[in-house]
């Protein structure tokens, strides 16, 4: 089964042809980067614009790439959620009016689901594993039985990882896009430079550490904006003089932080659910530093999808897409977008 995936949530025009959810026969992304640059960050209204603009030609290209034609494909997927409205519709609705113009099966995918599955295109994971979703718009850590059966142990409660990075970044004029920027700064600094505070979500009312019945829930959870807050507003409280203030020094300390709460939570889930393996996906996942951290622990198997396959594309939605499809699934024609995440928890639909 040959499917074709289109993927539009931020600010990539994406699309691809995957066979059986496994062989990538063509991936092509369109990136707006250059248009959002002087912003130092993505404008909602120029993202829909250049979907608009670019999303016939990309498909022509996937298909043409994949040496197939139209009528070659056996279905179509396209994300659906979450991102920004304006740009999810631009793809959702190409996807429905091509596979009602060609008569082919349509799904629309979790993009969420589609960065889990990301991995899953290189190698065979078996399940169960732990899966790490960090991007701009989330950080999830979440239990995976299958490609759509995901239980999240913990999330976010402000600021995504993804987030902090490009805030950061636009702060300190590091460069665009802030992750990129920071990572490649990062790698000339000393991350001993500062030494910034972890946040304390889990702790007591009464500051002990025990963990009562209502704070138990957020074990797993992190927080971005006290760091954020503390490298933008109070980098002197936390800097160490004996380092110069250089955006190298800035940039590693801050990732060293970042990285940080992260694992921390990740390694809560590794003691308390026994599972052994981590697959990682989403835009933070090509950061240098975690690749290093979590490849350093020989008693885990850490997954990670090739550098192309972090941020977004469309041979994810596809390779989701297959499974659905496979499986019988198929949306209906007034299914509509959700720029929330609202429901994954319970469905990862």
């Amino acid at each position: 089964m040959k499917v074709l995936g289109i993927e539009s949530s931020c600010d990539e025009t994406a699309a691809a042809v995957v066979e059986d959810g496994k062989k990538i026969l063509s991936n092509v992304v369109a990136t707006q980067i250059p248009f959002h640059a002087e912003f130092k960050g993505v404008v909602p209204e120029i993202a829909s614009r250049k979907h608009t603009e670019w999303i016939l030609p990309v498909v022509q290209q996937a298909v043409r790439e994949a040496g197939l034609e139209l009528r070659d494909i056996d279905g179509i997927a396209a994300s659906n959620r979450p991102g920004l409205a304006g740009a999810l519709l631009v793809g959702l609705t190409f996807g429905k009016t091509l596979a009602a113009a060609e008569n082919k099966p349509f799904i629309a995918v979790n993009h969420m689901l589609g960065h889990l599955y990301a991995a899953h295109l290189e190698q065979d994971i078996p399940y169960p594993y732990l899966g790490l979703l960090v991007s701009g718009g989330h950080s999830i850590i979440c239990k995976v039985s299958g490609f759509d059966s995901i239980e999240v142990l913990g999330t976010t409660v402000d600021d995504a990882a993804g987030e902090a990075f490009d805030k950061v970044a636009k702060f300190y004029n590091f460069g665009y896009p802030g992750g990129v920027a920071v990572d490649k700064l990062a790698e000339k600094g000393n991350p001993d430079a500062a030494a910034f505070p972890m946040p304390k979500i889990d702790k007591s009312a009464d500051g002990s550490g025990r963990l009562h019945k209502e704070s138990a829930s957020h074990r797993y959870d992190v927080s971005y904006s006290g760091l954020k807050t503390a490298v933008i507003n109070q980098l002197d409280k936390f800097w160490n003089p004996a380092y110069e203030k250089t955006p190298e020094n800035i940039a590693a300390a801050f990732r060293k932080t970042a990285v940080d709460i992260l694992l921390s939570r990740l390694f809560r889930a590794v003691e308390d659910t026994g599972l052994t393996t981590i697959v990682a996906g989403g835009g933070v996942a090509a950061n240098s530093l975690l690749r290093a951290e979590l490849s350093a622990r020989k008693d885990l198997t850490c997954i990670f999808p090739s550098l192309k396959l972090c941020t977004d594309n469309g041979a994810m939605i596809a390779g989701v897409g297959f499974r659905y499809l496979a499986r019988g699934d198929r949306s209906p024609k007034t299914v509509s977008v959700f720029p929330r995440v609202d429901g994954f928890r319970k469905t990862g639909r």
